[in-house]
């Protein structure tokens, strides 16, 4: 089974550049701040990626099991073919 993705931003980093934005209210800190929007927004973008890609995985695999579910009912002596196929991809 593969690894679960890590995250690519530093939250801890982002709070903190937030905070010192909020307390300090210096350039420097507003600038620091705002220059991790885009990095936000990219990981954003990344992990609607992989929600995209767990939930066809997960109704490919509900398809697999519900076909096979169905060609054990109708005595399909091979029945596990949609789930062995599908796993193996």
């Amino acid at each position: 089974m593969a690894e679960a993705p890590m995250p690519t931003v530093d939250r801890d980093a982002v709070h903190a550049h937030i905070n010192a934005a909020v307390t300090r209210g210096t350039r420097v800190a507003l600038w620091t701040a705002v220059a991790d929007v885009p990095v936000l927004l990219a990981e954003i973008e990344r992990q609607a990626q992989l929600l995209t890609l767990a939930r066809t995985e997960h109704a490919n695999l509900l398809a697999a099991a519900q076909a096979t579910l169905r060609a054990a009912l109708d005595g399909d002596p091979d029945a596990l073919t949609y789930l062995r196929e599908e796993v193996q991809r």
